[in-house]
């Protein structure tokens, strides 16, 4: 806990030099106060995660947490990880990113919790359009959040708690960044809403519905949580789709591929298959065909779980049952 309680320190410093900083430029800034305490929702969501489950069934961190993910105060913005390390890494015209050309946020809340903004992009009753290929479709708030519910009805407990909140962009998100680049991408579109153009234009208005998620696997954790959990592995699904216009993977072709499979490490030994079976039937359930990746604790060896992340891509066509998901159920069987 001294860890965090030196970040805190850090962070009353950092704000103190930030703001001596501006008022030489004569620029106003908003600072907010950082505080920790031992018995966070988040805290101890985090010291509960074991090598099967984020969480226990009766685990009452989890009600708190949500709470707190829906009210606490923001006091820091910047890009996620994983938006940066995607910036200028990829020529879209050979093939499509499988993410970060959606606005994401990484949001610090005033007790060190940290979770993922996910704005509103379609309304909840619209669906994926027919001409949509599935990795440009629309990343929806409200598939994060009841992914998360459904994943707990199916006691998989493997997706990290999502709440939906109101989030004042320019309050909760302008005001407090200190990432210029962010605060450059953010405009006054013509209707006065606050727009964002990241790689593609993101209008939002100034009070809007997002996904909030916990990043429970990318947060630094006490020394008692499992310690991968800020460094996660995270290997390509081993029936990846092909993220170009034309091309296809080779499980789609090759009758023989989950034989291959079979005798690879690390699915020739442990659950790991198993899970990955059980990983298929939810995202077959929720309708998600953009499962590229997986993460895993590394801690907890090939016993692991794989994390249930990134549903935003679920509940596009909710009256299309898209059969080629379950092509790892298919093939095992």
């Amino acid at each position: 806990m001294d860890y965090y309680q030196k970040k805190v320190s850090r962070w009353q410093r950092h704000m103190k030099m930030y703001s001596e900083a501006a008022a030489m430029v004569n620029i106003t800034v908003t600072t907010h106060e950082a505080t920790f305490d031992p018995d966070a929702g988040w805290v101890k969501f985090h010291l509960g995660i074991n090598r099967y489950a984020l969480y226990s069934r009766d685990d009452p961190s989890v009600p708190r947490l949500l709470q707190d993910m829906k009210s606490m105060k923001v006091i820091n913005a910047d890009y996620t990880q994983d938006e940066k390390a995607l910036k200028g890494a990829c020529d879209c015209a050979q093939v499509v990113k499988p993410s970060g050309h959606h606005l994401k946020l990484a949001l610090k809340m005033h007790n060190l919790g940290k979770v993922m903004f996910k704005p509103m992009r379609q309304q909840r009753h619209e669906e994926t359009p027919e001409d949509f290929f599935y990795f440009v479709d629309f990343q929806r708030h409200n598939a994060e959040i009841a992914a998360f519910h459904l994943d707990r009805v199916l006691d998989f407990r493997r997706v990290p708690p999502v709440v939906g909140r109101l989030v004042n962009v320019t309050a909760e998100v302008l005001h407090v960044t200190q990432n210029e680049d962010l605060r450059a991408v953010f405009f006054t579109s013509p209707a006065n809403k606050r727009a964002s153009l990241p790689n593609a234009c993101t209008c939002v208005r100034r009070s809007t519905p997002c996904a909030v998620v916990l990043t429970c696997w990318r947060a630094r954790c006490p020394p008692t949580c499992p310690g991968s959990a800020s460094h996660p592995a995270s290997p390509s699904q081993p029936w990846i789709r092909s993220y170009t216009f034309s091309g296809q993977e080779e499980w789609e072709v090759n009758p023989f591929y989950c034989d291959t499979i079979k005798q690879t490490y690390p699915y020739n030994t442990g659950n790991r298959l198993l899970n990955i079976i059980d990983m298929a039937i939810f995202d077959f359930l929720i309708g998600n065909m953009d499962r590229h990746h997986y993460e895993i604790f590394t801690k907890f060896g090939d016993e692991g779980f794989p994390l249930h992340l990134d549903n935003a891509r679920g509940f596009g066509k909710p009256a299309h049952d898209e059969m080629s998901i379950l092509a790892r159920s298919h093939s095992v069987a």
